[in-house]
């Protein structure tokens, strides 16, 4: 079965970094592309950042040059390091799996930046 397992998500004050995993397991990992999603409070959920199998890159305006995305092939595992957060950034962040049949979700994890 397909999973995603996400780490990483906590609180942290406004200028702090946290670094967000993603675990896969039941899908050929390096064929898929890989996203990181947010929903904030009363808002919609969100594209983030995505990473092709060739590991090329695409963000939100918000949070460009902030973030970053990259993917571990070896350990079927997707990151997405937030640094310089705002409290703006806070939201339940979800990872996302795309396959050629199909698309699948992690759990979400949340994310809080205080002031």
């Amino acid at each position: 079965q397909v999973q995603l397992v996400e780490s990483g998500g906590g609180s942290v004050q406004a200028g702090g970094s946290l670094r967000l995993s993603c675990a896969a397991s039941g899908f050929t990992f390096r064929s898929a592309i890989m996203g990181w999603y947010r929903q904030a409070p009363g808002k919609s959920l969100d594209l983030v950042a995505r990473i092709s199998t060739g590991g090329s890159t695409s963000y939100a305006d918000s949070v460009k040059g902030r973030f970053t995305i990259s993917r571990d092939n070896a350990k079927n595992t997707v990151f997405l390091q937030m640094n310089s957060l705002k409290p703006e950034d806070t939201a339940v962040y979800l990872c996302r799996a795309e396959m050629p049949y199909g698309a699948y979700w992690g759990q979400g994890t949340q994310v809080t930046v205080s002031s």
